[in-house]
């Protein structure tokens, strides 16, 4: 596989509210230096609730356009790539082109793999600049997942954080390019993560309770899931390259927690200088937490023309994606 591709851009938006893990020890009336002890986390960001998503996406695509001289009319394709969409219809997507201001009859459409949809997404990218239908793509992810946690239930609430990212990708000259992708879903893994509310599934006429409105999370048996499934993943991934993981140059993995941060590095044999790890700060932001990670990388000088990356994360469903890039 090679399909070139050349991140042109990126940019990121986080909510005002910087919320400290002492702040949500006082909050919830637990001893200080609980939550910051049980969550690996030292502060994150909280949208207010006047704060929408597609307005966090704006931010973020504005970011990405202004620090890198991108006119917002040259992009041809917005693809909003979240887990959570802004409300059940219309897409997220046409929110954000209103919320941006980009030119009215742009193409703009929603890729879904919960937490791994901005991977997904990068790669559908990747494909439609072959055909030669786009030259500019537009991926932005936002997510506000504080509005769906239940603070009674400290294992699903504590690690979460809000914010948006954007990256504008082109085909480029074909030196950059995605040289592997693989995406897997295991459905004996798909109760595990969970909002029930929000589709045909839950809702007023088939049946509704408040606690359907909140995500829920078995944190054991995800991590053991992820654990047994991720050796034969990244076998696959790698089967047709000349390389290891261990050969990479940057790896930017989903924020996902503390101890999947941990173990992604101890499993595939990774430093610390190898990994982009926002964690502390920024939280799981759910999936706009792997294009962060990314603009991190890209803005502090870590990630550069030349250098192999790869893109790895778990998400609901239970699914697994991965992507090895060339820069």
């Amino acid at each position: 596989m090679k399909l070139p591709i050349s991140i042109i851009a990126t940019g990121k938006a986080l909510p005002a509210q910087r919320v400290l893990s002492t702040d949500l020890d006082a909050q919830l009336g637990l001893k200080a230096g609980s939550v910051e002890k049980k969550s690996g986390l030292m502060w994150r960001h909280f949208a207010d609730n006047k704060t929408s998503q597609s307005q966090l996406a704006a931010e973020a695509l504005h970011d990405a356009c202004r620090h890198h001289d991108i006119h917002p009319d040259s992009i041809d394709l917005l693809i909003c790539a979240s887990a959570i969409p802004e409300q059940a219809l219309p897409t997220t997507a046409s929110a954000i082109v209103a919320a941006s201001g980009l030119k009215a009859g742009i193409p703009a459409f929603d890729i879904n793999a919960s937490c791994v949809s901005f991977v997904t997404a990068l790669f559908q990218a990747a494909a439609l600049l072959q055909t030669g239908a786009y030259r500019r793509i537009a991926i932005v992810s936002a997510e506000i997942a504080s509005r769906g946690l239940n603070w009674q239930d400290h294992e699903s609430s504590l690690i979460f954080g809000d914010g948006a990212a954007a990256v504008i990708v082109e085909q480029g000259d074909g030196r950059a390019a995605c040289i592997a992708y693989r995406l897997e879903t295991h459905p004996q893994g798909r109760d595990l993560c969970e909002i029930r509310a929000g589709g045909t599934r839950r809702n007023p006429r088939t049946g509704l309770e408040t606690s359907d409105h909140y995500f829920r999370m078995q944190g054991k048996p995800v991590f053991k899931l992820a654990s047994q499934l991720m050796p034969s993943f990244m076998q696959n991934l790698f089967a047709e390259l000349d390389f290891k993981p261990q050969n990479i140059d940057v790896v930017v993995p989903h924020q996902a927690s503390h101890l999947a941060m941990q173990h992604i590095k101890s499993r595939l044999g990774l430093s610390s200088e190898q990994v982009i790890d926002i964690y502390a700060t920024h939280g799981n932001q759910v999936a706009a937490s792997i294009p962060t990670a990314l603009h991190e990388a890209f803005r502090t000088g870590r990630a550069r023309k030349g250098q192999t990356m790869m893109l790895i994360g778990t998400a609901a469903g239970f699914s697994i994606a991965g992507m090895v890039l060339t820069l």
